[in-house]
């Protein structure tokens, strides 16, 4: 079991070039695979940001009590449709991956009952 010091390390390299590096030799379909989900999170939580933002704004210009109310329930709902979709695309590109490496995984030989020295 690794130590804690050893767990912190791998953790700061985790975005290094070598490690991504490192990572392309061992299995690129893997690597390919989490540069996707890395990108298409990265891409989510920047729109979602920029649409909390634009929440914020709409919530200190409102005027009453029912306005504020309106804006958190269209806050609510879009959030939960937004995320529901993004586990859906994650869920798909996760799915994909696995595929991908247990393709590459495999050799394309098969060995035969009488190829083994009796």
């Amino acid at each position: 079991m690794a130590s804690p010091e050893k767990k912190e390390e791998v953790a700061e390299n985790i975005g290094t070039p070598e490690f991504t590096a490192a990572m392309m030799a061992v299995s690129p379909v893997a690597t390919k695979a989490w540069l996707d989900i890395m990108s298409e999170s990265a891409k989510f939580v920047m729109e979602r940001l920029q649409q909390d933002m634009e929440t914020q704004k709409a919530i200190l210009a409102c005027k009453s009590p029912m306005e504020l109310m309106q804006v958190q329930s269209d806050f609510i709902s879009t959030a939960v449709k937004q995320y529901t979709e993004e586990v859906t695309r994650l869920f798909n590109v996760m799915s994909k991956a696995t595929e991908e490496t247990i393709e590459e995984t495999r050799s394309g030989h098969s060995r035969g009952y009488d190829d083994v020295p009796l």
